[in-house]
């Protein structure tokens, strides 16, 4: 009787034996299918990497501008600063967004908009224009597609295996990376770099159909629970005040000093990874003589390593201290960013190729830990700090992306911002093993407040 109660029956077979072992059969069934949270994570999977496209493309951008318009290294990059910069100020208030018109709504809009921004590029004859396309337009755009996106659909759809699904989530980035990448640098290198905006525009585009089509704000939307769940959760009211909520959300969260300690740590994150690797790497690798294509195939690489990184990170951060994790993680990028300058050459060999083994294992295995970490301090409001912390990133990134140039311009070199960044490194892992573990009462207090 008791294993009859546990299959959950049927109507009319609830406490009958002679229905004991079709209950168990329809259990056994229910059990072998495949939860609809992995559907809605699989495109959300896809949305990030078609997304992804607009990423890959501002660091093939500077050489092919200058060449073209004259611009200095710096009035391109301060278009990037400003892509980074809105990418993570966008991102909490995304958050909030898509608690109050759903997130197939934000993201459809998003993608629209990045559309919109990269296929205008193309006319574009003076500096302002790059600013106000690359810059303005896919900054908004992009920050409504940052890994708020990702949080959201995790807190939503997962109750269990949510480090895990970070990671994925966390990888699409990269994997979008690896496949647009060397396509995006063997078109600026054939066809120059007008094609390849409209490239990455089209493929904005292509996305919005399955994020209409498949993709479901709440589990409630289709009668089913959250992964991991052992009772239905309906649906929440929209949340209005969406702008109050996240500045709100943030006067509270800037009175707490783990808050400071993961803006700061996530900060040098973003200086390191999106400002300066994706932004300068191929700029500098084509200073020592190697091809564009060749930089940017080592940067598609380091995609590759990376989604195997960062879903080992969500693994791992199921499992082990996220602090401890992410002291590591800074620690071993900033000794792999001290070696660099040393690497550099026209041709690539196996010393550079462990260089990118090893830096796209770290890329950005940072974010499990730090997103498990806001989960445990700020409990429901989690995504939305979050969504704060991301800012501090993109604003790192954006420092770097635009002082990377002018340092280049300064100094015809960028070994001085390979040294920096991993002096940083350093003090991200220090800082990281300092944040102090909040009381399990005390996270539950957050969270039901």
């Amino acid at each position: 009787m008791t294993q009859t109660t546990d299959a959950t029956p049927g109507p009319g077979t609830a406490g009958e034996p002679g229905h004991e072992p079709s209950s168990r059969s329809r259990s056994g069934s229910r059990r072998t299918r495949v939860n609809r949270a992995w559907f809605v994570a699989a495109v959300t999977f896809v949305t990030i990497i078609g997304a992804a496209a607009f990423r890959s493309l501002p660091g093939l951008l500077i050489d092919p501008l200058h060449q073209e318009f004259g611009w200095s290294r710096g009035t391109i990059g301060a278009a990037a600063s400003i892509n980074l910069a809105l990418y993570g100020l966008t991102a909490p208030f995304a958050a909030a967004l898509m608690d109050r018109f759903g997130i197939r709504r934000v993201v459809a809009v998003a993608l629209t908009v990045i559309a919109l921004g990269s296929g205008l590029t193309v006319w574009m004859t003076a500096p302002w224009q790059l600013l106000l396309c690359w810059g303005l337009l896919v900054g908004l755009g992009s920050g409504s597609m940052a890994l708020a996106f990702a949080a959201t659909v995790t807190n939503r759809w997962f109750t269990a295996r949510k480090g895990l699904v970070t990671g994925i989530l966390t990888a699409a980035s990269a994997s979008g990376q690896l496949i647009f990448l060397p396509l995006l640098s063997w078109i600026v290198e054939e066809h120059s770099w007008r094609p390849a905006a409209v490239t990455v525009s089209l493929a904005a585009l292509a996305v919005v159909p399955f994020v209409w089509l498949l993709l479901r704000d709440h589990p409630a939307d289709v009668g089913a629970k959250p992964y991991g769940a052992t009772e239905f959760v309906p649906k929440p009211e929209p949340v209005t005040g969406a702008a109050r909520r996240t500045v709100s959300v943030l006067f509270k969260a800037v009175r707490t000093g783990p808050f400071w300690l993961l803006a700061g740590t996530f900060a040098i994150c973003g200086a390191s990874t999106n400002g300066l690797i994706q932004t300068h790497f191929v700029p500098a690798a084509h200073d020592h003589g190697m091809p564009i294509t060749a930089a940017a195939s080592l940067l598609a690489v380091i995609g590759v390593f990376d989604v195997v990184g960062t879903i080992a990170s969500g693994w791992f951060t199921d499992r082990f201290e996220p602090r401890r994790l992410l002291a590591v993680y800074y620690a071993l990028r900033g000794i792999s960013l001290l070696f660099l300058p040393m690497l550099l050459a026209p041709t690539v060999h196996p010393p550079m190729l462990f260089f990118i083994v090893f830096y796209g294992l770290d890329w950005v295995a940072t974010v499990p830990p730090t997103l498990a970490l806001c989960r445990e301090q700020y409990g429901e409001d989690s995504a939305i700090v979050f969504g704060w912390v991301l800012a501090s990133h993109q604003i790192g990134a954006a420092l770097v992306a635009f002082l990377g140039g002018v340092a280049r311009d300064a100094f015809g070199t960028y070994d001085m911002v390979w040294y920096v960044s991993g002096a940083l490194c350093a003090v991200a892992a220090l800082m990281a093993l300092v944040i102090r573990r909040r009381p399990v009462v005390g996270t539950v207090a957050v969270a039901v407040a």
